[in-house]
């Protein structure tokens, strides 16, 4: 078993990388074993107040900072993304099949089609991110136009699916998929704000 060093635990406000409303920010404290590539990082969740732990190794050499632990700590959120889009976008868990070589078949499949649409989001990424700049006072208003997120792989599908003529018109599916995205932008810009609220009322 582990031991402790006993510290005066300080929590530390940071950002976990950007989620589906903007930036992930915690309150992040790290306790540091006895030895010197094992420590324990712990999240907190700065409404609810709820607790998350993650058990770090870290290679003797290698530096050890705060950013760098939560860095990595965030990496989960993408992983857990992307498995989630196999599944609700491509149909991951969906196959009936029994057979292990057409199981194969479909997960290659699957993991392709993702792999397509993941990339084509990040080269657009850039490109078609046009958000209103983020507010910097719990008072600011709204701006008249809160611009669009950047394509999402969800969008990218949409997309694809609606290039074939057979199905449906792909004017109409980018009509939509501005709408959604601009809409999403908005959710962001408001939830943005009211996190600056929550900072502004902890400190008076």
């Amino acid at each position: 078993m582990a031991k402790y060093v006993k510290q005066k635990r300080k929590w530390v406000i940071r950002s976990a990388d950007d989620g589906s409303k903007g930036e992930r920010t915690y309150a992040w404290a790290w306790i540091a074993t006895a030895g010197t590539t094992h420590y324990r990082l712990v999240r907190k969740h700065r409404t609810t107040g709820e607790l998350a732990f993650c058990y770090c190794f870290v290679p003797e050499g290698q530096p050890v900072t705060l950013p760098r632990l939560i860095a990595a700590a965030g990496l989960r959120w993408p992983v857990e993304e992307s498995l989630e889009a196999g599944k609700s976008l491509f149909g991951l868990d969906e196959s009936q099949v029994r057979l292990y070589e057409a199981l194969l078949r479909n997960l290659v499949l699957v993991m392709a089609a993702l792999a397509v649409c993941v990339t084509s989001a990040a080269a657009a990424r850039h490109r078609t991110d046009t958000q209103a700049m983020a507010s910097s006072h719990p008072d600011e208003q709204p701006p008249e136009d809160p611009g669009l997120i950047p394509l999402t792989v969800a969008e990218i599908k949409h997309l694809f699916n609606a290039a074939d003529p057979r199905t449906s018109s792909l004017e109409h599916a980018a009509h939509w998929s501005a709408w959604r995205r601009r809409h999403q932008a908005r959710a962001r810009w408001f939830h943005h704000r009211a996190r600056l609220t929550t900072a502004y009322t902890q400190l008076s």
